[in-house]
């Protein structure tokens, strides 16, 4: 089996690496989450460590197990039952505190493959998202507000759109940017980035005609109004 193991430490790397040939199985080693997310395509399981130099572990983990479609277990170096329910619902078939034994590794392996079956499509989104008088068609990419049609870059467009399809939920800016602008997932966003999104927002907020239709919470992000 071709496994990608998500390692940043070199020691606990190479000491895997080999048990993990010695079972048969073929083993590519990144230290970096942006590798990972770049090197998933070829392999058949990943291990993968949540602590991380340079992404977010649980935010790789949860890209990995939505777009890679093969199973994966994260290891914890926290040791709390936090750290496993958190790697367990960014999408972790499995969750390992460091350190562990190699044995049991194998088999929480060989128990997760029994199990695991390919995760169904997820579901296109609707094309046509309202939000009281507004209107997003995203076949068409119109916007209009009380029948009124809105003018919006790529970009304003796609903020929006998103904005729209997740009424429920406060969105970060750091999410924005993964998912808008398809940066990858970094640990912190910068003050380019944080710009980037307030300056797109304004002008948005602008063309709409009402500030309300994008909601500020400080310190978190930002929502979609009522207008």
């Amino acid at each position: 089996m071709r496994i990608l193991l998500v390692e940043a430490q070199k020691h606990d790397a190479m000491t895997l690496t080999r048990h993990l040939e010695r079972y048969g199985h073929e083993v590519t080693t990144v230290d970096r989450g942006t590798a990972a997310l770049e090197s998933h395509q070829q392999a058949d399981f990943i291990l993968l460590d949540l602590d991380l130099p340079d992404i977010d572990g649980l935010l790789v983990c949860r890209s990995l197990s939505e777009t890679a479609g093969i199973p994966l277990i994260a290891f914890t170096g926290g040791g709390t039952e936090l750290d496993r329910v958190l790697g367990l619902r960014a999408g972790a078939d499995d969750c390992l505190d460091k350190p562990y034994e190699i044995r049991e590794l194998a088999a929480r392996m060989e128990a997760v493959m029994r199990r695991w079956v390919p995760r169904r499509p997820v579901p296109a989104p609707k094309t046509t998202v309202l939000v009281g008088p507004l209107r997003i068609d995203a076949a068409s990419r119109e916007v209009q507000v009380h029948e009124r049609r809105v003018t919006l870059t790529r970009k304003e467009f796609d903020l929006l759109y998103y904005l729209a399809r997740h009424s429920e939920m406060v969105v970060t800016r750091q999410r924005l940017m993964a998912e808008v602008w398809e940066i990858p997932m970094v640990q912190v966003v910068g003050a380019q980035a944080s710009r980037t999104v307030d300056t797109h927002v304004s002008s948005l907020r602008g063309k709409l005609g009402r500030s309300s239709w994008i909601v500020t919470v400080r310190g978190v992000g930002f929502r979609i109004g009522v207008g």
